[in-house]
């Protein structure tokens, strides 16, 4: 869902999550610049960037320097700042694998993509960095259809988010 400035400019997003196509709650407020930033970094660390690289499996290659940590975490706010009407995260772990043949264990790495929604009832994805830069392309891509074909990515006013100051 678009957020729009006061003219109706839509800016930003919010999402509107769904199940089996009946609203399961709202998270979010204003995420889409960091979806979009999500999805860089999971491409680059999916081509060995940065601490990603210390992974052989592309499959096991995630953004970020520590091996189980949240690469998000959308929450419904109140306007008094109560938690409640969602919540979507997504958080590394890794997980010890037994391989038979060399016997040895292998270390993989998986993104936890979990929803709640307001009645509490929750859902959960287990992702490769592939199907979690699926997914996130995915959610980018819808959200700039909402924002009229603007970028996600790019921020087009002065100062806010180009690293100047005032």
């Amino acid at each position: 869902m678009a957020c729009k400035d006061s003219v109706g400019t839509p800016y930003e997003i919010t999402l509107e999550l769904h199940r089996d196509g009946t609203p399961y709650g709202s998270v979010g407020e204003r995420c889409g610049w960091l979806l979009a930033r999500l999805a860089r970094g999971v491409d680059e660390a999916r081509q060995g960037r940065g601490e990603a690289r210390r992974w052989a499996d592309p499959d096991d290659r995630f953004p970020g320097e520590e091996p189980d940590g949240e690469l998000f975490s959308f929450r419904y706010r109140t306007r008094y700042g109560l938690a409640g009407g969602g919540e979507l995260r997504c958080q590394l772990r890794t997980i010890p694998v037994w391989q038979p043949g060399p016997g040895e264990w292998r270390l993989t790495r998986r993104a936890y993509v979990e929803a709640w929604g307001t009645t509490g009832v929750g859902m959960r994805a287990v992702l490769t960095s592939a199907e979690l830069s699926v997914f996130v392309r995915d959610l980018v891509n819808e959200a700039e259809g909402c924002l009229e074909g603007r970028d996600l990515a790019r921020n087009l006013g002065e100062g806010a988010g180009t690293g100047d100051s005032r």
